[in-house]
């Protein structure tokens, strides 16, 4: 390179300024060759291009047709090595002359032939086939004869001469990075007991000092160890340059950093018409959103009112519109994602999709559920529902699962694919027209209908919560073989209080029954009810009452017990003649 020539006038004490220029002209060499090597979208061929001639890291010139069975690559290859033996060889850099020929011009040194210049290179330049093998006669005398000066005594001791300085002024920011880095670790240290103060949220510490500072301490390594590496990265590259045997290892090492920062930033920028597209995608889905949910919003509070559509549906609907709307603009953006036509994308996409289907179709299908549950409202926030063998208020509703709280205050949560497929009794639905709630007793057949209708109407009145209107009435459910079932229905508009309600109704109607002087037991216990007290409490018997005694009755001057005497003569077979009395 030219640099490597104008660095040898310069004085001493412009080394640091040198280094630094020098490094600076090899990356941007470099960057202009990985440039050349990134393979760009609507490039030239390479014919049209040209196959460069690089010797002594530096590009001569272009070749552009073949020669018989050698491409426009070979040849330069050929002509690169010719000059590497020529420059080792010879003393001058003007012993190579030019031949013209009827359909070529050659370029020799004494009896080898350099390179031959043919009409195919001359074309695309537009210049005559001589005139552009003595240009290039001219510049492939200079870079022999550069080449001769850069491996010469003077010059290798030169470059000697600035490897070590580099050398020492490797070395001594080195000591300079570790005394200044040393400072700082106290520094650090000294903070921690004096200022650094606690990171923490309300009463809860995310950071103390000692761990703040430790903390510290290791970014500050971190970054001693990335300045150190960076140094030597400089360093090694630029000693190599200075000497021409090394130099092409110096660019390929500054070309391992250089290559994958020009990669990125060429495919950033070829990437730049699809971000405009990717932004213009984004910003339309974003106010295509808004305004969905903004007439869904007007559809919730009741602004806007549609037949059919039920207010409740607002905010569902608009969630599923939204997903459906965000996977429209995920399909049309898709293409310009960046690599989204790579086989690895592809791959992680199907992989994914396979994942996705194979350990979700449960998820799936409660949130299908959960769809069909929404429209069909079969429910609503607050409602008491039974829902299988749970009863209790729904809490909330979501895609995935419905959750109750029961009477005994437990949270219950269950998935909507098993809400859609059990039975859902709504207490609260059609509670202002009044839920009925009913309760059975049995009676024997002793005891009036008519008084049992009017004591478990009676019962039902006492309760708070049930409602006057519509009465509560009674329907005899069965004519048993000891009893009668009677069924008691009454209305009330508090569904959520069912359980209380029920429990207060039970008490009345006990309550009316002993005052009615009506006893709820069982009616075989009735059939032996001679000489047992009654089951009313005592409190509320008639101060007349006393329990029935056991009826005895003198039979043939014996006495016996007419209840033995009676059952006895129930067993008498029917065909066997009884004795006269």
């Amino acid at each position: 390179m030219c640099l490597l020539l104008r660095r040898r006038a310069l004085a001493p004490g412009m080394f640091a300024f040198v280094t630094l220029v020098s490094f600076a002209t090899i990356a941007a060499a470099q960057q202009d060759s990985a440039r050349a090597t990134v393979p760009r979208r609507n490039a030239a061929d390479s014919s049209r291009q040209g196959a460069p001639v690089v010797f002594a890291t530096d590009t001569l010139f272009h070749l552009y047709g073949g020669l018989g069975p050698f491409s426009a690559e070979t040849r330069a290859a050929a002509i690169a090595a010719r000059l590497g033996q020529i420059a080792a060889g010879v003393a001058r850099g003007d012993s190579i002359r030019v031949t013209d020929r009827e359909t070529y011009s050659e370029l020799s040194v004494g009896d080898v032939v350099v390179m031959t210049v043919l009409d195919d290179d001359a074309r695309p330049l537009g210049i005559p086939r001589g005139e552009l093998a003595r240009r290039y006669a001219t510049r492939l005398r200079s870079a022999v004869s550069g080449a001769a000066a850069r491996t010469s005594a003077r010059a290798l001791l030169e470059d000697a001469g600035y490897a070590i300085a580099a050398t020492i002024a490797l070395l001594v920011l080195l000591q300079l990075l570790s005394m200044g880095f040393s400072r700082l670790y106290v520094r650090i240290e000294a903070l921690r007991r004096v200022r650094l103060p606690l990171l923490h949220i309300q009463d809860f510490e995310l950071l103390s000092a000692g761990r703040l500072s430790s903390l510290l301490i290791g970014v500050a390594r971190t970054l001693r160890v990335v300045l150190t590496l960076l140094l030597l990265y400089v360093y090694i590259p630029l000693v190599l340059s200075f000497f021409p045997w090394t130099a092409p290892f110096s660019q390929r090492i500054i070309g391992y950093a250089i290559r994958p920062f020009a990669v990125a930033w060429f495919a950033f920028v070829d990437f730049l018409p699809n971000l405009f597209y990717l932004a213009a995608g984004v910003v339309i889905t974003r106010y295509v959103l808004a305004f969905v949910h903004l007439i869904f919003g007007a559809i919730g509070n009741g602004s806007i009112q549609l037949g059919g559509f039920y207010a409740d549906w607002a905010e569902p609907t608009y969630k599923i519109l939204r997903v459906l709307i965000l996977a429209f603009a995920a399909i049309v953006l898709y293409p310009y994602l960046p690599g989204a036509s790579s086989d690895a994308f592809k791959g992680v996409s199907i992989f994914l999709g396979v994942l996705f289907s194979l350990g979700s179709s449960g998820a799936v299908g409660n949130m299908v559920a959960g769809i069909v549950l929404t429209y069909t409202r079969a429910f609503q926030l607050g409602d008491r529902v039974q829902i299988g063998g749970t009863v209790g208020d729904v809490t909330e509703k979501t895609l995935l699962v419905t959750r109750l709280r029961t009477i005994k205050n437990e949270a219950v949560t269950i998935p909507n694919g098993a809400v859609l497929s059990s039975q859902v009794v709504n207490f609260t639905t059609l509670s202002d027209q009044g839920l009925i709630l009913h309760t059975s007793v049995t009676i024997g057949y002793d005891a009036p209908w008519r008084r049992v209708h009017e004591l478990l109407i009676e019962g039902a009145r006492r309760t708070e919560h049930v409602l006057a209107e519509p009465a509560p009435f009674v329907l005899q459910t069965g004519l048993d073989d000891f009893y009668v079932s009677y069924e008691l229905n009454a209305y009330t508009s508090r569904p959520e209080l069912m359980a209380v309600i029920y429990s207060y109704l039970h008490q009345n109607i006990q309550e009316a029954f002993n005052e009615g002087g009506v006893e709820i037991m069982s009616p075989h216990y009735t059939a032996l009810r001679d000489g047992n007290e009654t089951t009313i409490p005592a409190g509320q018997l008639a101060s007349r009452y006393r329990a029935p005694a056991f009826r005895v009755q003198h039979v043939d001057g014996a006495t016996h017990n007419e209840t033995e005497e009676r059952t006895k003569a129930s067993y008498t077979p029917p065909d066997v003649p009884r004795s006269p009395r």
